[in-house]
């Protein structure tokens, strides 16, 4: 059934008409506009969308009713009736009565940046964790955007006409979305309950995480494929992967390690969305190491890694280990390669060649390990023993009346969580 569906609505395709509102506020928030229009466009054919025309507008502050200047809502009229649009899709968020207002007045669907972005994921959401998720960013978006007398509703204090049967269709509307709020969220959380557990069990066997993260269509599934041989969907389109897929990896010193494969991030990522994702972005908190994917061949590289930087930030997980990969190598310029920084930490690469591939495995092993520490254990401490274990690579072990010498090359994310049990027995 749900392909019948999917193919039902690809037969009718929404024609669109792209809007960008250039203000003094954008301006000064450092985005692109120009960028910000054609990754617009990206992700409206992501979305299935014919993209007609581009119209932008500069102006010094959105217009309260109309988003768009009067005059640029009666020229996007005229162009949508020329090229036969039936949709107008904004690079910038609108409230609830910009987009009544443009309806009346264009006789199109309207839809915003937000929306655009999770309608793509509604289409991407396979795992019932994805699909929850998306569907809560969804009502909270829709939420305080819902048609209606919100004046009047506010006025409203009770009695006669306020309950049950007689309560407004906008406020049954409200509650409604309200307890499905309330619902999404139980069972979200009930699903990160599970994920956590998982985590714990991860931790406690001593299994080391490497996450992958970076922008959209970065490359990060293709390199999760080329690492691992896993069988995920690669797609050259933004957002082609939603659900985070963990694969294991095996290390040149046979050290086996798991590798995750995490959604990617966009400029203007909604905050409801950031939000409803939470759960599934936390494998990247727990993560010991962080392999930043970036498109080198890309001419807004630049700013591509601020936001993820930025997202980082905001998850608590910018001062983490890690390795930036600029993939794609094989389609830059030799001025592009020559301008991406180089040293440790960054390594220049393509994910078909299989030299990189290995490079990247002995990058990794490199970064988690630590200084090499000697303790000194009572034979009988089988307890301290498996710690030591848990925490490092033992490369040597000496034996001395009643003790044991262990030389061990610590893993720096395993040592800082349980070194605490270790510090008096090290050999000073």
């Amino acid at each position: 059934m749900a392909n019948s569906t999917h193919e039902t609505n690809m037969d009718i395709k929404d024609k669109a008409i792209l809007v960008s509102l250039v203000t003094d506020q954008v301006k000064k928030s450092g985005i692109n506009p120009e960028y910000s229009l054609e990754e617009l466009v990206k992700l409206a054919e992501t979305a299935g969308v014919e993209v007609l025309s581009v119209i932008s507008q500069n102006k010094e502050k959105a217009d309260t009713k109309w988003f768009i200047g009067k005059g640029k809502v009666e020229e996007l009229r005229l162009v949508a009736d020329e090229l036969g649009a039936t949709t107008a899709i904004f690079d910038q968020d609108l409230s609830g009565a910009q987009v009544r207002n443009l309806e009346a007045s264009l006789d199109l669907k309207i839809i915003d940046r937000t929306q655009l972005i999770l309608d793509i994921f509604a289409q991407r959401a396979n795992t019932r964790e994805g699909i929850i998720q998306v569907e809560l960013a969804q009502h909270s978006y829709l939420l305080p955007r819902l048609s209606g007398h919100g004046k009047n509703l506010s006025r409203l204090g009770g009695g006669i006409g306020t309950r049950g049967p007689g309560e407004s269709k906008l406020e049954t509307d409200r509650r409604h979305i309200r307890n499905r709020i309330s619902d999404l969220k139980r069972q979200l959380e009930e699903v990160t309950r599970h994920r956590k557990l998982y985590r714990e069990r991860r931790k406690k066997s001593g299994v080391i995480q490497v996450a992958l993260v970076g922008y959209t269509n970065a490359g990060k599934s293709t390199l999760l494929k080329q690492l691992t041989a896993a069988d995920v969907y690669i797609e050259n389109q933004l957002f082609a992967t939603l659900d985070p897929t963990s694969r294991t990896m095996e290390l040149p010193n046979g050290k086996e390690i798991v590798l995750t494969d995490t959604v990617g991030f966009i400029q203007n990522l909604p905050h409801d969305l950031v939000a409803a994702f939470r759960a599934t972005l936390e494998e990247v908190n727990e993560a010991d190491l962080i392999l930043h994917v970036v498109d080198a061949s890309s001419e807004m590289r630049e700013d591509q890694m601020k936001v993820v930087h930025k997202i980082l930030e905001e998850l608590g997980a910018a001062d983490k280990p890690q390795i930036v990969l600029f993939n794609k190598k094989d389609a830059c310029t030799p001025e592009q390669l020559q301008m991406l920084p180089s040293g440790k930490g960054y390594k220049k690469i393509s994910a078909f060649d299989e030299a990189d591939l290995l490079s990247i495995r002995e990058m990794i092993q490199e970064e988690l390990a630590g200084e090499t520490v000697k303790f000194r254990v009572p034979a009988e401490r089988g307890d301290i023993t498996s710690v030591i274990y848990r925490v490092g690579d033992v490369i040597n072990t000496e034996y001395d009346e009643s003790d044991v010498i262990y030389e061990v090359q610590v893993q720096q994310g395993e040592y800082e969580k349980h070194g605490y049990l270790l510090k008096d027995f090290i050999e000073v």
